[in-house]
């Protein structure tokens, strides 16, 4: 056979070879290629969405955590004024409560006072009663001179 027409055949098989490939594997392949192509741009773009969402999701973490903060402080503060309102109140009941008992013993040392005297009174128109049955040298009636120590008694 002859060089050029073996070169000739040759090339024929060839273009025939590559016409098959680009009509049949070509295509899938191709296909196959711009498939991967585009999961991996759809993934890219999952990871960037991700990305902003985790960033998003980062700030609005960081507003909740300061908002949260704001919130118990003002709570620890209004629990702070409410302790101290509370200590306040309590101690006004006790300046109350403490008035009310010195008033009370008051009361009591007033009674006290009051049949202190009127023990006195009775023992003084006893002794005032055996003085004059003593110096009169009779004795005397209390039951008739009641009015009579009644006077005395309120003199004293």
């Amino acid at each position: 056979m002859n060089l050029n027409a073996t070169l000739f055949v040759q090339f024929v098989v060839f273009f025939i070879f590559v016409g098959v490939t680009m009509k049949f594997v070509w295509p899938p392949v191709m296909k196959a290629l711009d498939e991967r192509a585009q999961r991996i741009a759809n993934g890219l773009a999952a990871a960037d969405r991700g990305k902003a969402e985790m960033a998003a999701a980062e700030k609005r973490i960081a507003a909740e955590l300061a908002t949260t903060r704001e919130e118990s402080a003002k709570r620890i503060a209004d629990a702070e004024k409410r302790a101290a309102a509370i200590i306040e109140e309590a101690k006004q009941n006790a300046g109350v409560e403490a008035a009310r008992i010195v008033e009370a013993a008051r009361n009591e040392a007033e009674q006290q006072v009051t049949r202190a005297r009127e023990e006195l009174r009775s023992q003084v128109a006893s002794l005032a009663v055996a003085g004059a049955e003593q110096i009169l040298k009779r004795e005397v009636n209390a039951a008739a001179h009641a009015d009579l120590l009644n006077r005395l008694a309120t003199e004293l």
